[in-house]
């Protein structure tokens, strides 16, 4: 295994964990209790602080600043944490924020996300994978966001709401309630136009699975149904296309209300 590579002007703290072939550009902080898995690139001018944990294979460019303390006055301190799965893009000048404890004390990020310049993840948040942050895309604390989620550029999520996998947000988007999976959003704020069809062509949902989501969009959207008698058709639905459980189940634990 080769060492990392640690430019001189950088400050690694000797309680951090490095993993093989890392590489710290120059002028970047790296805290006492940040771990880094194989293979990571840290650009120049990165602090990356608190109880973080980064996986490998990451690419992360200058400016970020990752594990800071959350941007809410009730933290006090505590040990929480930050943790970044493999494989993710994170381009410049982004800030993800530790867990508080008033949640589960982590602020997640998963796996071979792509996320833009000047985002915000803030305390709390839980990203999937494969997600797609334009720039200035900005996640209030507590926020959830499911795999092959795509946000448009300045796009701006209340805190507490879910973001649904597969959905599409346009740019400057203000979300306020949840979205369902599936769903494409635009507006301020937030309304849904049918179902991101293009998206789930290109990850391989058959044309049967496509038509039965059209269908479900038009049971929730368009049928003139209140949500309680949508909801219980779709819970008939699901039993002969299974591809709607992630709807289903995203209904069942929505608390802020779905956009309408």
């Amino acid at each position: 295994m080769t060492a990392a590579m640690i430019h001189q002007s950088a400050l690694v703290d000797r309680g951090a964990q490095l993993g093989a072939n890392v590489s710290v550009g120059a002028y970047s902080i790296i805290g006492e209790h940040v771990e880094i898995g194989d293979n990571t690139v840290i650009g120049p001018h990165v602090v990356i602080s608190g109880r973080t944990r980064i996986g490998r294979d990451n690419r992360i460019f200058q400016f970020n600043s990752l594990g800071e303390a959350p941007q809410d006055k009730k933290y006090d301190g505590e040990p929480t944490r930050l943790e970044i799965g493999d494989r993710n893009t994170i381009r410049e000048f982004c800030t993800f924020n530790l867990g508080t404890a008033q949640d589960v004390g982590i602020t997640r990020v998963g796996d071979d996300n792509w996320i833009m310049a000047y985002v915000h993840i803030a305390h709390d948040c839980q990203v999937g994978n494969r997600t797609v942050f334009a720039n200035n895309a900005q996640l209030a604390g507590h926020v959830h966001i499911g795999d092959w989620a795509i946000l448009g550029g300045y796009t701006g999520v209340h805190q507490f709401c879910r973001v649904g996998a597969h959905t599409m947000t346009a740019v400057g988007t203000v979300v306020l309630q949840d979205i369902p999976p599936f769903v494409m959003a635009a507006g301020n704020t937030a309304s849904p136009f049918g179902i991101n069809a293009e998206g789930l062509k290109r990850r391989g949902f058959s044309a049967q699975a496509l038509l039965a989501l059209k269908r479900a969009y038009r049971t929730l959207y368009k049928s003139g149904l209140m949500l309680d008698e949508a909801r219980a058709k779709l819970d008939e639905e699901v039993l002969v296309h299974p591809e709607l459980q992630p709807l289903v189940d995203f209904l069942a634990v929505s608390r802020r209300g779905i956009i309408r």
